[in-house]
């Protein structure tokens, strides 16, 4: 079944944020900071805000005591020093280049954007702190003096006796490796337009955000004198990918000025603006891995530096704990030892991007994994095999503290294996002779949670079936590209036997349900769609009474077949789904809430193969083959969608992104000339499977895929390129492997 979504967006017919123009509205512009690191000596504005058409400029000065900081999410078992909380403006310090400065509002953007020239800023330069590794060190300059050191977060994770582990391994494999930062450089960057109603004391908030009731409360914690009413509403939205799970310094000062001004308020994001604001990623691995002569993992250290960037937004800790978590893989390791400081810098703030943490620790490992095959001289196909836990272990504690509910990890590769036709490759690989392009195989096997953690598993939702027959759904999930109303159209249309195209689904306001959390963590369907479908079995149950009492049996003898209510037992008493609907005047309806009472994990085997020029470092797919255990699939063309636009942006990771600074700094990738994204020629041609073992966890065995590829895409393309490599002294080649770097690593070493 195809998305009931796409036709209109096809067509222009979308709404997104700037589609959208109020009546007497005004149009913000941010002036940010060029500095990395530097002291606000004076801002003069007052002649700025006297030019024609502008209504005023804000700095931190007319906000003192108006609002309160982005405020931070506090996590269990960590240590370290409070990160500092994101100002709205910058008050005597900026801390990263592109921290807003001031606001100045105005009758149309052109003016705005003029206007905003004009400030001055006097600026005194402080020493910015960039590197990671260098700004972990005890002697390193501070990003903020006050805190006394750049740690910001301690996370401490493990089990049994590594020292011991160590002791009695064959070989000690270590690694050392990078995950650059990266920009989830979604279609539409963020937005907004704020407006307050005097008379009804009502700030409306339309925002491009993956979490508007988040949003909603967050805003009202930030806003000192918030207004009575406040609604958030989120109409379609170009993307997210983790990067809009945040509550922006730019939605409070719009929201401030919207209620100071009472006229609404537009702010549209530009393309720098998203590269400079946010990122995911960034992050350093130290890996050692005491091995056995056969492969077998007896004990791992891990010791992980996460770079947070200068300030914390709400989601700023959870990455770094995932990659601390989740670093462990699919294997069966029984002494662990993990550590992961999170480290400030004068770069913009970090937090989840499509994977949250799980790449960046798939890449630790599966790096590992690959150089424990290299040193021992083993095919890294059977060393993940010898490491693998069990089909029959689950469920399964890892030595960082994760239950793994279900899984076939060794079905799963297998089939990977047989679709890239490994041992033909192989063998093939064997046979190359020199001067014909190098052949290079890699392999990932990895693993995903699905819901978040704590109060992000819980969702409520609400099912209406109106006198009509036409049933809606209002839920708390707040999709941006995933298919909802597709697929949870199809989950209602399959449990009480009636059309897809009888159901509306409902999302993306505050005002329809009490609360809610929104779409990220792979939650949609695992959580958001497990509160539909409790709610919609109550519906089915009064419709159930209602066809009970008409046909005087009981309600377990009523079916629902093909848009009809039937007695199971006298098949010809029967009555159509709008007749049974219409017995209440006023309809049926059910709200409920839902606890996902641990986490599904999904599985992931990708397998890829490619060709390297070894005059030119010019690299080729030859192969490519994902299968994935995302529990129960509902629409196996949605899968796909998901499976390929992961892998799009696992492959820009591999081959391409990264944001990059300069030692005073600078950002060197500010806009897409410098920041390459991965285009429809770099796509390839995908053998994509799903293998369904259902999680125990949620009434529809769901494990969730959107953000598995793109945990496993990456490194599968870093080993292969170092697969063929492997007759060169290179053992490791960080992401983006260029081919600039590729081709140096070619040449011999001098």
């Amino acid at each position: 079944m195809k998305r009931f979504e796409d036709p209109r967006l096809l067509v222009g017919e979308g709404q997104f944020i700037d589609d959208m123009q109020l009546p007497d509205m005004l149009h913000a512009v941010v002036l940010r900071s060029p500095h990395a690191h530097a002291r606000i000596t004076s801002i003069e504005a007052e002649s700025v805000a006297d030019l024609p058409g502008v209504v005023t400029v804000l700095t931190a000065r007319e906000l003192d005591g108006k609002v309160r900081d982005i405020p931070r999410r506090v996590i269990d078992d960590l240590s370290g020093v409070e990160l500092p909380e994101h100002p709205v403006l910058a008050r005597d310090r900026t801390c990263y280049v592109g921290q807003p400065v001031a606001i100045v509002v105005a009758e149309n953007r052109a003016l705005a954007e003029d206007a905003a020239e004009h400030i001055e800023v006097t600026y005194e330069s402080l020493t910015p702190v960039i590197d990671l590794r260098a700004a972990s060190e005890d002697d390193a300059a501070l990003v903020h003096e006050e805190t006394g050191t750049n740690t910001a977060l301690r996370l401490r994770l493990g089990r049994g006796d590594v020292d011991a582990a160590f002791a009695s391994a064959d070989h000690i494999v270590k690694g050392r490796y990078e995950v650059p930062r990266l920009s989830a450089a979604p279609m539409e960057g963020r937005g907004l337009i704020a407006r307050y109603q005097l008379q009804d004391q009502q700030l409306t908030l339309w925002t491009s955000t993956q979490v508007a009731f988040k949003v909603k409360r967050f805003l009202a914690q930030t806003l000192m004198d918030p207004p009575r009413q406040l609604r958030v509403i989120t109409p379609d939205v170009g993307g997210g990918f983790g990067q809009k799970v945040e509550l922006w310094p730019e939605d409070v000062a719009c929201s401030y000025l919207a209620m100071t001004l009472q006229r609404p308020i537009k702010w549209i994001e530009t393309r720098r603006e998203n590269l400079l604001a946010y990122h995911g990623r960034g992050y350093c691995g130290d890996v050692e891995a005491a091995v056995r002569s056969d492969g077998r993992i007896l004990g791992m250290r891990c010791h992980i530096l996460a770079d947070l960037g200068a300030y914390s937004l709400n989601a700023t800790p959870g990455p770094p704990v995932n990659a601390a978590k989740r670093v462990a893989g699919p294997y069966d390791i029984a002494d662990v030892d993990v550590e992961c400081l999170g480290i400030m810098t004068n770069k913009p703030s970090t937090g989840p991007y499509r994977g949250a943490g799980g790449p960046e620790g798939a890449f630790f490992m599966e790096r590992t994994v690959d150089l424990i095959a290299r040193q021992l001289d083993l095919d890294p196909a059977e060393v993940r095999r010898r490491n693998f836990i069990a089909s029959d272990a689950f469920p399964y504690t890892t030595g960082t503290g994760l239950t793994y509910d279900s899984g076939q990890f060794e079905a799963v590769f297998a089939r990977a294996l047989e679709l890239a036709d490994y041992e033909e490759m192989r063998r093939r690989q064997r046979e190359r002779r020199e001067g014909e392009p190098r052949l290079g195989i890699g392999i990932a096997t990895v693993v995903k949670a699905s819901g978040g953690q704590g109060e992000m598993r819980n969702s409520n939702a609400r099912v209406r079936v109106e006198p009509t027959g036409e049933v809606t759904v209002y839920t708390e999930v707040s999709p941006h590209g995933q298919g909802t109303e597709t697929t949870f159209s199809q989950i209602v249309a399959d449990t009480l036997a009636i059309e897809p195209e009888q159901v509306r689904v409902r999302h993306g306001d505050t005002d329809m349900l009490p609360w809610g959390q929104g779409t990220f963590a792979s939650r949609g369907l695992s959580v958001g769609g497990s509160a539909m479908y409790e709610a919609l079995q109550q519906v089915r149950q009064q419709l159930a009474n209602v066809a009970a009492e008409h046909f005087e049996c009981t309600p377990q003898q009523i079916d629902f077949r093909n848009g009809k209510l039937v007695n199971a037992e006298s098949p010809l008493q029967a009555m159509a789904f709008e007749e049974a609907a219409s017995a209440s005047a006023s309809g049926l309806e059910c709200q409920v809430e839902f606890g996902l009472p641990d986490n599904p994990f999904g599985f992931a085997a990708h397998v890829v193969v490619v060709e390297i020029d070894p005059d030119t470092g010019a690299l080729q797919f030859v192969r490519y083959a994902a299968v994935h255990d995302s529990g129960r699939i509902i629409n196996p063309k949605l899968f796909e969608g998901q499976v390929y636009g992961a892998i799009a942006q696992g492959l820009g990771q591999a081959l391409g992104e990264g944001m990059h600074y300069s030692p005073d700094g600078q950002p060197l990738t500010g806009s897409f000339l410098d920041y390459v994204m991965p285009r429809a020629k770099e796509m390839l041609p995908l053998r994509a499977e799903a293998m369904e073992t259902p999680s125990p966890t949620n009434p529809l065995g769901l494990k969730g895929v959107g953000e598995l590829p793109t945990v496993a895409c990456p490194v599968a393309v870093v080993n292969a390129v170092l697969d063929a490599l492997s007759d060169t002294e290179v053992r490791h080649l960080d992401a983006p492997v260029t081919q600039e770097k590729i081709w140096r690593a070619m040449q011999p070493q001098t």
